[in-house]
Formats: C-alpha cells, structure tokens, sequence
C-alpha cells in the first residue's frame, strides 16, 4: 500500500476519484509520459458504479450485470498505465495554486500538481420524509454499496421508495441475489410523463431504453409497484412501517428496511471550495460546475469530469474523463500523440443522448424536496425543516448566513447531506429561485482532518511553498 511518505512532491497531473472519469483520466495521462496518481478514499478503485470492481465477493455474474463487469477493463488499464493509483487517500484540500492536501493512513501531504482533475462524482439527492433517521432507514446508494463491496443482501422485509434508473437497478441486483422485495414505492409524478414526451425521441435512439424497458419488466414481473405521493418512515427506536398514501388514502406497510432513492446530483464540494465558478441546472435541480468544452473550470488548470460535472452516467463520464486528459496532455505535452478528441466527443454524444427525458420523468416531486414541519433536514445537526423556513421568514438570505443561525451544513459531512434541501427550502419561503438563493460557501478542509494528521506534514521546500500561500 502507497504511503503518505511515498508520494512525490509534485506530478504533472492529479486525478482525485477513482470512478469512471478518473481511471479513464489517470490512463490515458500516464500512457502518453504524464506523471501522474490517482487518489480515491475508498479501499479499492471502481467509484459508486463499479464499486468493489477488483475485490467484490460476488461470483455469479448476473447479479450485477454486464454493466458493472465493463468496469474491470477501466480498472485494468489504469493499473498497467504507469498511474499512481493511490486508493485510502482523503484529499481535504485543493487550492488555486493546485496545492493537494491528502491524507493517508493518518499522515498528512500536500502534494503540487500542473494540472488537476476533480473526479468525484455523484451523491444520492437528499430524500428527507419524517423518519428518515430511524435506524433501518438506508438509501438505496449505500444498499447497493454493500453488496457490491461485502456482498451483503436484506434478509427482512423490504421497501424500496423513490424514483430514478439507480431504484430499478438495485431492485433488479436484490432481486437476482435472492432477496425478496415487499413493494416498490413509486413516487414519481405521473405528469412527468407529458413533460417528458419531447423528448422520448432522443431517448429511443440512446442506449438506455432497452436497458431501462427490460429492467422495468424484470422487477414489474416479482413486486408490487405502487405509485404514492405521500412517505413517511415509523417506528419506535427503529423502523417498524413504512406510510404512504395517494390522494386521501393512506396505507401501512410492515418493514424492516426502507431503502430510498431521488436521483444523484453532482458532488460539488471539492470544486466548490478552489472558488471555481457554479451555476443551477434547473433540468437536473442541482448545481454544477462552470465548464468548457474540455470540462475545464473557471479555475486555471482544475478541470470537472464524470457525473460531478453533470449527470450523465458511467459510461459518459468514462468519456469526460479522455476529453479532460486529452486538454491535460496538450497543455503539458503537445507533442504527445493523444487519440483524436472529436471521436471521444462523439461517444459520449451517444451517451448523452436521451438523459433529459430521464431527468425530467424521474424529476422529484415539490413536496419530497421540500419537506415540512418537524422533518429533519440537516442529520449532522438536527436541524429540522421547520427551523429552517423560520429563519427565511425573518429574512436569512441564503445556505452561508443559515449557518450561524442553525448550523446547518457544519457537521462532518459538510452539507452533503442538506444542502440542496436548505436552498430549495430557503428559495421556497422568499419567493426566489435556488439560483438567487445560492449554495454553501465551502472552505477546506472539505473533509474532516485530525489535528494529528495536520501536524505530520513534512515541511519541506514544496510543501513550505504551498502552505505559505
């Protein structure tokens, strides 16, 4: 295992997540003469999509899909590239200066690079309903990690609630692993459908359809689909019911794990914190980096790729990935011989087809974003929805000045968890959209750090440069 005493002091080219983009990224950098090292806090490479690529305990094939499997030929090639593949590495900061904070084992580096490419990925959309905290509470992401990395299944009663193509798939690996599934909680908006309609022709020409008609067939055929616009979670201690309900009814259901699911949204916090430029993406309700054509910011030389630059899938963010590298190796190395980019860019066009008619029908309703009453909404500091539009009613402009009102957003997981709920809530009660309203004003440490590691950096000429500035 590569230690924090390991690494060099600097390197042409940073690649920080070990997803789709970033091994994508690190390969083809480091075949062309780049140095280049991958960081990923994780114990192996693969990201949230091909996770556990290298090490997963499940054996039978189809569980997972074909899909997952196509990602052992990315993790290959990284580990053959001549990239320094870094796995158990937190990087807590990146600078404008491309200064790299990273932590490993509990030593601390900083670590300077010519260019950087943030490859972090996607994060599970908040899906706060009342209960939501029980334990026996999960989100369909972190079910789908555990039997990806542990192989680990449900072996109670099961809900599945939410919407979006991730709440299928899992629904359709559960199922494969033997698991049953005591009902599907749809609660997508059937006028999504309408909205979608224009766009279904792109979306007919894309890859997802036939993927997305036959795992829609698969999990139709063995559970209850309901569709509902009501959700709450109940249990003395821990899970007991799952309530839902449609226009006046209302209905209990025994469980003894409810897994949710809205849709994934960009994690922004890295890109956040070096000052570089976002904006809202209403489509997608979240915000994204500014980029250009080569997925670089409006920070010289830190470039966004993979779903951190926007939702797109795996596959595409594969491609992002290359087009990021590619603009690297040109700046660094011109006269490296790099596969021709118009050719990338067509492939992830093909890729990209047809995801808005995904975004818009499986856009979140209103009411699941934008909770009330009691519901809480920040985990870390237990702050409620209530809390929440009480101090936008009293003119709290945004997420930053919430914070010294109600701490929203200062706990570990430093607004992960909320922040996309607190400026909807905030944009709801001012009569603003989430544009106006803004996003959290991330500062490093963007991950938390000990002192300890702090006081193992080595202060050398590099690392006495970075910390100057």
């Amino acid at each position: 295992m590569t230690s924090a005493a390991d690494l060099s002091p600097s390197y042409d080219l940073v690649v920080i997540g070990g997803g789709p983009a970033g091994l994508a990224a690190a390969s083809l950098a480091a075949r062309v003469g780049l140095s280049t090292v991958l960081f990923d806090e994780n114990p192996g490479v693969g990201g949230q999509i091909y996770r556990g690529i290298t090490s997963t305990p499940i054996k039978n094939g189809t569980v997972l899909g074909e899909e997952y499997w196509a990602g052992g030929a990315l993790a290959s090639e990284a580990k053959v590239s001549g990239a320094a593949i870094v796995t158990g590495a937190t990087v807590w900061t990146l600078d404008p200066s491309l200064a790299v904070g990273v932590s490993i084992a509990g030593k601390a580096r900083l670590i300077q690079a010519r260019r950087v490419i943030i490859a972090t990925g996607a994060l599970e959309r908040p899906f706060p309903i009342p209960g939501w905290t029980l334990p026996g509470v999960m989100t369909a992401g972190a079910a789908q990690t555990t039997l990806k990395a542990q192989g680990l299944v449900p072996d109670g009663r099961t809900v599945l609630a939410g919407c979006g193509p991730l709440l299928w798939l899992l629904a359709a690996q559960l199922l494969r692993a033997g698991v049953k599934i005591e009902a599907m909680l749809d609660t997508a908006s059937r006028r999504n459908w309408l909205r979608a309609l224009p766009h279904l022709p792109d979306f007919l020409l894309s890859p997802y359809w036939r993927k997305g008609l036959a795992l829609l067939r698969e999990v139709k055929a063995k559970v209850p689909v309901i569709a509902v616009d009501r959700l709450s979670a109940a249990g003395d201690g821990k899970l007991k019911e799952v309530v839902y309900g449609t226009g006046g009814t209302e209905h209990r259901l025994a469980a003894d794990l409810l897994l949710l699911h809205h849709g994934v949204v960009p994690n922004v916090n890295l890109a956040n914190a070096t000052g570089a430029a976002h904006r809202w993406n209403e489509r997608q309700l979240c915000f994204e980096p500014v980029l250009d054509d080569d997925f670089t910011s409006s920070v010289p030389g830190i470039a966004v790729a993979g779903d951190g630059a926007g939702i797109a899938g795996g596959t595409a963010a594969a491609e992002r990935g290359r087009i990021a590298a590619i603009a690297a190796v040109r700046a660094l190395k011109p006269e490296a011989s790099v596969p021709d980019p118009q050719v990338v860019r067509q492939k992830l066009a093909r890729e990209e087809m047809g995801r808005a008619f995904l975004d818009i029908l499986y856009r979140p309703a209103d009411s699941f974003r934008r909770p009330e009453g009691d519901t809480v909404v920040c985990r870390c500091e237990e702050v409620t929805a209530r809390q929440v539009r009480a101090m936008a009613d009293t003119g709290c402009e945004g997420p930053n000045q919430m914070k010294a009102f109600l701490r929203s957003g200062m706990g570990p997981c430093q607004g992960r968890l909320c922040g996309l709920t607190v400026t909807e809530l905030i944009a709801e009660q001012r009569g603003l959209s989430p544009a106006e309203v803004g996003y959290y004003r991330l500062r490093p440490p963007v991950k938390p750090i000990t002192l300890a590691e702090l006081a193992s950096l080595p202060i050398g000429e590099a690392e006495r440069k970075a910390v100057e500035r």
